[in-house]
């Protein structure tokens, strides 16, 4: 993990013909908030909630999860109807033991929300959490940074010090930390206390900073589901099993609930 961290995903970059796109079916959560990110590309999100929202790039869809909530992921009709492009990132932040049963909610961000910083080739969106003096809006249980970072080629960007667990993840382009050289698909995982500045490469670069405070004990991680105790993902497993939808621990999206993601054998 890197602070509250605990699972990374990067989609794409992908490239759809005519009538097609994603299609993620309702699936279920606990313990954790999924933070869904785009650069290229859209698509619609769906809860137990009933919240409905398309993501565009530069907004954040935050689903808190708590004590368990469902969702779904598709490409719209709209968006089908041409050739299109995804790319992004969807991360886990695993909530503290004192907001693992909270109840589940969700918050959409456009891009004109989130704190820019921008000085020397570098241009900052603050996606989560505090950096550099300034404060995003979503709702967090934890110290939390999340940053979307675009550089110029051989521009200079200082990573936040004042959080205990920082990492950074190269989207695209290369990047060059004390003397060596890092392409895109790397993730880096920094000492605390260490001062650390990023130098893009040649073609300039893409990334992801992230990290915050350090979660007190273990967490455990099945499939999606993430807890401080082996019991509370065999609960969800059991629940998501049964399939007691609005009986139980778990729903299906309102407008979404055809069919469903099975628990894995």
């Amino acid at each position: 993990m890197v602070g509250p961290f605990i699972f990374f995903d990067q989609m794409g970059p992908a490239e759809f013909l005519t009538g097609g796109g994603i299609d993620i079916r309702p699936h279920p959560h606990i313990g954790l908030g999924t933070v869904t990110y785009l650069y290229r590309g859209q698509f619609h999100h769906r809860d137990s909630l009933g919240s409905e929202q398309p993501i565009k790039p530069g907004e954040v869809n935050w689903m808190v999860a708590g004590k368990g909530v469902t969702h779904s992921e598709r490409t719209d009709a709209e968006t089908r109807a041409n050739p299109h492009a995804l790319f992004g990132v969807q991360t886990w932040v695993a909530l503290p033991d004192e907001a693992e049963d909270v109840a589940p909610a969700f918050e959409h961000f456009g891009k004109d929300k989130l704190p820019v910083f921008e000085d020397g080739g570098v241009k900052a969106r603050l996606v989560l959490g505090s950096a550099y003096g300034a404060a995003a809006p979503a709702t967090l249980y934890s110290e939390t940074f999340y940053l979307d970072v675009a550089l110029a080629p051989h521009a200079l960007f200082p990573l936040p010090d004042e959080h205990e667990d920082r990492g950074l993840y190269i989207m695209e382009g290369s990047v060059t930390i004390a003397g060596q050289d890092f392409e895109a698909g790397r993730m880096m995982v920094f000492r605390p206390g260490d001062l650390i500045t990023v130098a893009a490469g040649p073609q300039g670069a893409r990334l992801m900073a992230l990290g915050g405070a350090t979660l007190r004990g273990p967490r455990y991680v099945w499939w999606n589901f993430v807890a401080s105790s082996k019991e509370r993902i065999e609960h969800a497993k059991a629940e998501w099993r049964a399939g007691k939808w609005g009986q139980g621990q778990f729903d299906l999206p309102p407008t979404d609930r055809a069919e469903y993601i099975p628990l894995p054998d």
